[in-house]
């Protein structure tokens, strides 16, 4: 199986990861502008890759992150700490670019140089780690890239992101574990299927 790196879950992944990014909304929904500021900072990565994984427009899914953190400020009082924290703040993405998409009326193809920018917000992760994600991600189908990235860089467990994406869990978790054969494929050299 592929490992990848800890810095790039330890964020908001795992037992402390949740923890912190719960206390910091809830601190949110006290008024603390601070810890508003620190919650965009730990979070915005994977806020904007979901944004930009729908609405595949990098300018509309910069607008809907910036959305997102006032949206995220005004209902905070409304958080209930069960569950995921991250999963609450990006159904609020979700719903946002679902928004969008509607008034829009339109679905653009994701540049690939979209898709490369979204590792690279992530925090902890090195330049290195960057251009050998970046190289193997290129080789991964739409949907695989989209589980794997936010699986591994939101820290989204495979139900949450089934929940996010409207679809079936299989389908997630077939996407997820064929995008990391071809990430395993690619870090050892070998051909893409």
């Amino acid at each position: 199986m592929l490992i990848l790196p800890s810095s790039w879950t330890t964020a908001y992944g795992g037992p402390e990861g949740r923890a912190r990014l719960e206390a910091l909304l809830l601190a949110v929904a006290g008024g603390d502008r601070e810890a508003l500021a620190a919650l965009y900072q730990s979070t915005r990565g994977a806020v904007y890759g979901l944004a930009l994984s729908l609405l595949r427009s990098r300018e509309e899914a910069q607008d809907v992150t910036q959305d997102a953190f006032v949206r995220i400020w005004e209902k905070a009082p409304q958080y209930r700490p069960q569950g995921s924290p991250m999963a609450w703040m990006l159904a609020v993405v979700r719903n946002l670019a679902l928004m969008r998409l509607r008034e829009r009326g339109r679905f653009q193809p994701l540049a690939e140089e979209e898709w490369d920018a979204i590792p690279a917000r992530a925090p902890g992760v090195t330049p290195e780690d960057r251009a050998l994600l970046q190289t193997a991600l290129g080789r991964l189908g739409d949907r695989e890239r989209q589980v794997i990235l936010l699986h591994a860089v939101s820290g989204l467990k495979h139900r949450e992101i089934a929940a996010l994406l409207e679809l079936p869990l299989a389908t997630v978790l077939s996407q997820y574990r064929r995008g990391l054969k071809k990430l395993k494929r690619a870090m050892e050299g070998e051909q893409p299927l």
